[in-house]
């Protein structure tokens, strides 16, 4: 198949699915597409078993496709610079030292915890996992995909307050987590030749790098932007600076992932907008990269209830995954006590925000796309399988009812 063939198929799929849902179930996109896709692929698998020429026609169009490399290589770039450019920049000022806290301590904390956990439950149903491995799949697990987790937010009607400090965390802490998870698969690859001075440096060069290069990408955008009155023109340089800015990154080992998050906050801060943009400009760089959001989405979700058919289950699997659920809640739970100790004496928190972003926390195609990663001798396939348990329950478990619960505690 070609890279035409592929992408009609998506879109159209896209298209078919979200009519289904925005006409018959009204779920939220990100839940609704990737229900029906699973849906779908199963009811392939069952006509299998008296063809299976659909069967085989969408195994050849998932083989076609690099999952990996088209979310954190292609569409990660995008989806976080409209996520950014689209959030209260001044919200964010206001609770930038918590969510710094929550996108850092707290996902370190996060990974060791799932880490720990994970190796000795392994032990207990007869799966021996070395404990880096299991720290490994701690780092992929531990972000809280901004994707997945801005596109519920919208919908369900929370606290400003609250939003900002999870579509804060949720940004910023995914590429952190891409930092770390690559960090762990250097010591896991090198083992002891890797040196603790070596790590820290990687992933201090990594992060650190990765925030100035967005600032300097947002920079130049504002003043290119600040310069001309072209419309047409003007979402062009966007597009540009998103592509370029990660191509850039990429090649000098910074993270593109924060440096998108950083340039789109920078271009998308109100003072910004006045400067630079008409109110015409700004109408059209704004739906243009709200109909790239929604896209994407579209196109991610039914990836991943696609994905499926990549996978070998296998019973042990299964009940890993099963019990890694609770872990992971746990973890989450206890990484943001200490954060939330310290600055709810500071800052206006609401009540039981804890419970809240641990519910809130979804996970989603970034996990998958780091599981894909990991090699057979990391136990790749083991870990395929927890990481899709715990995304499919995250977004449709989690995400089907966290809109409930913000709303019951806020009432109290």
């Amino acid at each position: 198949m070609s890279l035409y063939v592929v992408a009609t198929i998506l879109i159209v799929l896209s298209a078919v699915f979200g009519y289904i849902n925005v006409r018959f179930l009204k779920l939220p996109n990100t839940i609704g597409l990737m229900l029906i896709t699973i849906i779908f692929t199963l009811l392939i698998l069952a006509t299998s078993l008296f063809s299976d020429t659909l069967l085989e026609h969408e195994k050849l169009l998932i083989s076609q496709i690099d999952f990996q490399s088209v979310l954190l290589d292609v569409m990660l770039s995008f989806l976080l610079f409209a996520g950014a450019l689209h959030t209260n920049f001044q919200q964010l000022k206001v609770h930038r030292k918590p969510i710094i806290f929550f996108a850092t301590f707290s996902t370190i904390i996060s990974t060791l915890l799932v880490g720990f956990f994970t190796f000795y439950v392994f032990k207990l149903i007869n799966l021996e996992v070395d404990f880096i491995y299991c720290l490994l799949f701690g780092a992929l697990i531990s972000p809280t995909d901004p994707i997945a987790v801005l596109g519920i937010l919208k919908q369900v009607g929370a606290p400003k307050k609250l939003e900002s400090k999870i579509v804060g965390e949720s940004l910023f802490n995914d590429g952190v987590g891409v930092v770390i998870f690559l960090t762990i698969y250097k010591i896991a690859e090198g083992g002891s030749s890797v040196t603790f001075s070596h790590v820290a440096e990687m992933f201090l060069f990594e992060v650190v790098g990765g925030i100035a290069f967005g600032l300097l990408i947002g920079w130049i955008t504002y003043k290119l932007l600040k310069s001309i009155d072209d419309y047409d023109i003007e979402v062009i340089i966007t597009i540009a600076a998103v592509m370029g800015g990660t191509l850039i990154a990429q090649e000098f080992h910074l993270s593109a992932p924060l440096a998108m998050v950083t340039a789109g906050l920078f271009v998308g801060n109100d003072t910004a907008r006045e400067t630079s943009m008409s109110k015409t400009t700004e109408q059209y760089v704004d739906k243009f990269w709200e109909l790239t959001d929604v896209l994407f989405n579209a196109l991610l979700f039914v990836l991943i209830g696609m994905e499926i058919l990549v996978l070998t289950f296998n019973n042990h699997y299964i009940l890993a995954g099963l019990i890694s659920i609770p872990i992971i809640l746990l973890a989450r739970y206890l990484s943001l006590m200490y954060p939330i100790k310290v600055y709810s004496k500071k800052l206006e928190f609401v009540p039981k925000t804890n419970l809240i972003m641990t519910w809130g926390g979804l996970r989603g195609g970034i996990s998958i796309a780091l599981a894909l990663s990991l090699t057979v001798e990391m136990h790749r396939d083991l870990f395929l399988i927890i990481t899709y348990i715990i995304v499919v329950f995250s977004i449709i478990i989690q995400g089907l009812t966290v809109g409930k619960l913000i709303k019951k505690i806020t009432k109290e």
